[in-house]
């Protein structure tokens, strides 16, 4: 039987499959030669159950830390939890203003084809992490979003509602191996609504009991200074917005703000988006550009990848596992 790595190289030979090629041999060569991997993860990859690839990836020391959006850090939970509570919607295109009110009456939330549950998804998490929140805010005590959530799996409280193979969770699989994870604007996500209206009544009293998007690049800068001492620091940006945009500033940052002009660039850079080029688009912007903001070197691997992330991620990341 063809293994996936055998069958792509062999088929994809130009334009985006060429490049997709192209980037997970460099991938490969980047680890090979001592490189660690940063990721980056936008969108809803989390509801696109990213995790069923990606939890390998971290398991096999693929990658070596990750920034994501809240919506994925929480996602990615909810779909433990909830999975066989999800409702698809293959003909979403065809949906009416009245279908999707029917859909909010159900305590559905819609994401593209995928409806989340909210009662066994949403609202079961709450319980648990308000828990967490209330203990650290009574002991004066501050976490990172990510870290509430590794206390959360720690504790085993929603095993007993596990809906999918555990391998299969990529939070999880980060949770293991305590991999560093960077959540900026986790302000913007259905946990983060959550706990502002938990300080709103007073249920919590400090508005900091999580950690916020500063204190995150500030704790990115130190792995990062720690981490290019020893290895060259490859990144790896799965969609667009905060999630990218976010940490590849820490290089310019470290050289410019900080003065820190030994500081190595990015030693390896793909995106993969379907973000057109134009005029001040930063997720759309090519690879060269962010040279001149001091985040890739000329001599810098870059590769940008026009496609659906969802189809190209995990043949990149079966490539990269040698399936």
């Amino acid at each position: 039987m063809t293994s996936i790595s055998d069958f792509v190289h062999h088929h994809y030979r130009h334009f985006n499959a060429a490049a997709m090629i192209d980037a997970a041999d460099a991938y490969n060569r980047h680890l090979e030669e001592g490189g660690v991997m940063f990721m980056t993860l936008a969108g809803a990859m989390s509801t696109a159950e990213l995790g069923l690839s990606l939890a390998e990836m971290i398991r096999q020391n693929k990658v070596h830390a990750i920034c994501c959006t809240g919506a994925n850090l929480e996602e990615d939970m909810f779909n433990l939890v909830a999975h066989d509570h999800y409702v698809r919607v293959p003909n979403y295109r065809e949906l009416t203003a009245d279908d999707e009110e029917e859909l909010l009456g159900r305590h559905l939330n819609r994401v593209t084809d995928t409806c989340i549950p909210e009662e066994e998804a949403i609202r079961r998490i709450e319980h648990v992490i308000l828990d967490a929140w209330a203990a650290a805010d009574q002991n004066n005590e501050q976490y990172f979003p990510h870290e509430f959530m590794y206390q959360v799996l720690r504790s085993g409280q929603l095993e007993q509602y596990y809906q999918i193979d555990p391998k299969d969770s990529w939070l999880l699989a980060a949770c293991e191996k305590d991999l560093p994870i960077i959540v900026p604007g986790w302000e913007d996500s259905t946990l983060g609504n959550i706990f502002a209206s938990h300080c709103i009544t007073g249920e919590l009293k400090n508005v900091h009991t999580v950690r916020t998007g500063i204190e995150y690049m500030m704790m990115l800068t130190k792995w990062y200074e720690k981490t290019s001492a020893k290895s060259s620091i490859g990144f790896f940006q799965i969609g667009g917005g905060i999630a990218g945009d976010f940490p590849i500033c820490v290089v310019p940052m470290l050289q410019q703000d900080l003065q820190k002009a030994e500081t190595p660039r990015w030693g390896y850079f793909c995106q993969i988006s379907d973000s057109t080029t134009s005029y001040g688009s930063y997720s759309g912007a090519v690879p060269n550009e962010k040279i001149t903001w001091g985040k890739l070197s000329a001599s810098t691997p870059k590769f940008i990848i026009e496609s659906d992330a969802t189809i190209v991620a995990p043949l990149i990341f079966a490539c990269v596992l040698g399936q």
